[in-house]
């Protein structure tokens, strides 16, 4: 774990506090969906007969919904009416192969296994439509971790508003102090900042680059790196209780 630019130096021995709520984003946070996104929004251009993007400019694109994703994907001279039959084209395409490539990060399965274990309630927050959020959630098989997942049309306004962090803080009757957003982007950080909680941002998401100019409080490397930041320890280091 790194100081982002600006933050108060922080180390292993200085860090006492245990945070209740643990508000997730979900693309580049938890999941691995470059392969999969990048391959419906392909399928969508080639359904107005325009020619494939590069994956990487379309990762570039991930962030701010679907909606943004596909106007941003086609690019100026579409009208509004265009513009939502690729969405809705996308969003039909997207369900039906969510899983073919997107898996886990590295770490993340056993991370909120011990999240879990230390009784951190845990819930995710992103910009990704909120059904293929949960589906994809379950398909993975660590659903059953979070006690709450909203998405992007969860409510009137999406990330980097904080009415849906405000939401999971009082349903969750954790107080701001008392609560953390982890993501990858500028638009988890700006959201963690308008709702007035810490921040921790991940490197190895999709647009690790925007945390330079939108500094979290902390920069993690992996999740080892969280569980250690909260004084977490992994299952395989936990103390083992005697049997009586």
């Amino acid at each position: 774990m790194t100081e982002a630019p600006g933050a108060v130096p922080l180390h292993w021995n200085q860090v006492t506090r245990l945070y209740d709520l643990i508000v997730f984003d979900l693309d580049g946070t938890l999941i691995d969906s470059k392969l999969d996104l990048a391959h419906a929004v392909n399928a969508t251009r080639a359904n107005m007969q325009l020619s494939a993007l590069s994956n990487e400019l379309i990762y570039s694109y991930v962030g701010n919904g679907a909606p943004v994703l596909i106007r941003r994907a086609l690019g100026p001279g579409y009208s509004d009416e265009q513009v939502q039959n690729a969405l809705e084209y996308f969003l039909a395409w997207y369900r039906d192969h969510k899983l073919d490539y997107t898996t886990l990060y590295p770490g993340v399965r056993e991370a909120l296994s011990d999240l879990q274990r230390a009784g951190i309630r845990m819930a995710v927050l992103t910009n990704k439509p909120v059904n293929i959020s949960r589906a994809i959630l379950q398909g993975l098989d660590v659903d059953s971790c979070f006690f709450r997942v909203y998405g992007g049309n969860s409510f009137e306004q999406k990330k980097p508003d904080p009415v849906g962090l405000e939401k999971l803080l009082d349903e969750a009757q954790v107080s701001k102090s008392r609560a953390l957003m982890v993501g990858d982007s500028a638009v988890d950080i700006q959201t963690a900042r308008n709702a007035a909680i810490a921040c921790v941002g991940c490197t190895w998401g999709f647009q690790p680059e925007s945390l330079v100019t939108s500094p979290p409080d902390w920069l993690i490397e992996n999740m080892t790196e969280l569980l250690r930041m909260l004084q977490v320890a992994p299952a395989a280091e936990a103390p083992v209780q005697a049997e009586r």
